[in-house]
């Protein structure tokens, strides 16, 4: 589920502000000539994905940012990678190539921190006489 530009537009003046936004606040923040009913339909469109949250407030509605930008970011990745279908390792490889050294040093980091990943579910070993072990043996 990628963005589009008016939607990271939009996007930008939530996280900005300090609470939820009406409409015509989101609106009146933007640096555009754009339609009221433009940015209603984006903010909609917005809450369907559940990338912003709407809050009934009187007769109008007022959004706020489900997540922050980085956790915004990251879920985007993950959609990118599993688009990709078996080699997410190639696309991966193909992301870390394109990042700076700080970039770089910054996944280096967040890898060493973050906990070792379980391993993989285990088999069961097919027995000599040729019957699966599982739980029943």
């Amino acid at each position: 589920m990628a963005l589009g530009e008016l939607e990271r537009a939009v996007m930008a003046q939530l996280w900005a502000a300090p609470g939820p936004l009406t409409v015509r606040e989101v609106h009146d923040r933007l640096d555009r000539e754009l339609a009221y009913t433009t940015v209603m339909t984006v903010l909609g469109r917005l809450a369907k994905k559940g990338v912003v949250r709407q809050e009934r407030d009187g007769k109008a509605y007022r959004y706020a940012a489900a997540s922050t930008r980085e956790q915004l970011a990251a879920s985007l990745m993950l959609d990118a990678l599993g688009d990709v279908g078996e080699d997410r390792t190639a696309a991966l490889v193909a992301f870390v190539d394109r990042v700076g050294p700080e970039e770089a040093a910054a996944l280096r980091a967040a890898l060493q921190a973050a906990p070792a990943p379980a391993g993989p579910p285990e088999v069961p070993q097919p027995r000599v006489d040729g019957e699966q072990s599982g739980p029943e043996s």
